[in-house]
């Protein structure tokens, strides 16, 4: 392959600004109001974020996994708790969020400590998604290898024919994780590369102190 000269693929950045009176108090409160702001421009999954996790030796991996609720208490997925991402977290529990709201010019970055929801939530959760959907969790051994998609689809149709008639149990291998956030920060592009980047960080008394970032 001819190596590729990327360096004239620029954009500048105008949609908007961020500064420090205009931010909420509460990162929560303001991560809200940018995620109200994403899903009312019709992005394509709003709630899309990329994961990453660290390895024992240290390796970061990430991967996109859909956000499913998020609250006061943190931001909540779901996924096989014998995937790699969950296998990582459970050796590290430290994890980094990144919301890339790229037609908006914005990102959002959550650095937290990620805890696994209850069963009951969990269960809550499973029953609201779409029948194959819940076949599918059954079906997938998570980062496992696997050698042909056929496999899988044979293992689906068995799955499917077993759970004819009967509710589709929660799978004791699948459920949540609650990232709890300690660092939150926005980002949104600004001309000559000169962005806005505000910066929370937890205070003692339980509140959080904003800080401008250099872009």
């Amino acid at each position: 392959m001819n190596p590729q000269d990327l360096s004239d693929l620029r954009q500048e950045y105008s949609a908007g600004e961020l500064d420090i009176p205009s931010c909420d108090a509460s990162p929560f409160q303001q991560f809200d109001h940018w995620f109200k702001q994403a899903m009312n421009a019709e992005l394509l999954e709003p709630n899309a974020m990329v994961v990453a996790t660290v390895s024992p030796e240290g390796a970061p991996t990430q991967r996109t996994v859909l956000l499913k609720s998020f609250d006061l208490n943190g931001f909540v997925f779901f996924t096989n708790f014998g995937s790699r991402k969950s296998t990582q977290i459970q050796q590290n529990q430290n994890v980094s969020l990144l919301f890339p709201w790229y037609t908006l010019q914005r990102q959002v970055e959550i650095s937290g400590r990620a805890e696994k929801v209850s069963v009951a939530e969990s269960l809550k959760y499973f029953a609201s998604r779409p029948r194959d959907s819940q076949i599918g969790a059954w079906v997938s051994e998570q980062s496992s290898v696997v050698a042909s998609r056929c496999l899988l689809q044979s293992k689906w149709d068995q799955l499917k024919e077993k759970f004819a008639g009967l509710e589709v149990p929660l799978p004791e291998f699948w459920g949540g994780y609650r990232i709890r956030p300690s660092r939150f920060e926005f980002w949104q592009g600004r001309p000559s590369r000169l962005h806005d980047r505000i910066q929370y960080l937890p205070t003692a008394d339980g509140h959080w102190t904003l800080q401008r970032l250099s872009p």
